[in-house]
């Protein structure tokens, strides 16, 4: 699918098995598919005043951690939707999705984040959390997706880096592409432990190495 126009849909959206975060200018039909989809609660929701919800925020099951931007209506709105950790964090960083790789068993950071920082996600998300990067690349967020079944990464990750992602993650770990080719996977996907959307410009093997890494096909 696309949203607004766009097929860099996990640019714009991040989802856990609970909710899922939407920009408010999608359509109220398409936060509905998304929804059942899902099986999450969709929250329409513009982090600060941006649409970049799935660069700027972090979720695992546990808790979901905002850039120091994001108003005091978005952690409300946050905290009324579930028993989760809502957490801003007051700090230069703010990109944090693109910082971040976590699932409900661990987590992967930026090895330039301050160990402030890595506390707060600590204890915000509550698992483990790791220094890596993937395809020697620090946005290691940005270059991977993962649920609690499987990951799938860049496509030049490293062996040593698998080694520590599959170890961290407890999850076996994939290379592979998105919408046709971009190898920053979480640009183009937005997935939980049920379902994986995909960018309208995904191919077909990529759909069955992105539905085979994340174990939602049979």
């Amino acid at each position: 699918m696309n949203l607004m126009g766009s097929p860099n849909i996990g640019v714009y959206c991040l989802a856990t098995d609970g909710l899922a975060l939407i920009p408010t200018y999608v359509s109220k039909s398409k936060i509905q598919g998304i929804e059942k989809w899902l099986g999450a609660r969709a929250i329409r929701m513009n982090i600060g005043g941006s649409i970049l919800n799935g660069v700027l925020a972090v979720a695992n099951s546990t808790g979901i951690v905002l850039p120091r931007f994001a108003d005091s209506e978005d952690e409300e709105q946050l905290r009324s939707a579930g028993d989760f950790n809502v957490v801003r964090l007051d700090s230069k960083e703010t990109a944090l999705g693109n910082l971040v790789l976590v699932n409900d068993l661990g987590g992967i950071y930026d090895p330039e984040l301050p160990n402030s920082v890595v506390k707060v996600l600590h204890d915000a998300l509550g698992v483990e959390m790791v220094s890596s990067s993937i395809a020697r690349l620090h946005i290691v967020g940005a270059l991977a997706v993962a649920n609690n079944k499987g990951a799938i990464a860049h496509p030049l990750l490293e062996d040593d880096e698998r080694n520590i992602l599959e170890d961290v993650l407890k999850v076996p770990v994939t290379v592979g592409t998105t919408n046709g080719g971009v190898p920053f996977v979480k640009s183009g996907m937005l997935a939980n432990n049920t379902v994986a959307f995909v960018g309208s410009y995904t191919t077909g093997p990529e759909l069955v190495i992105i539905g085979q890494a994340l174990d939602l096909v049979d």
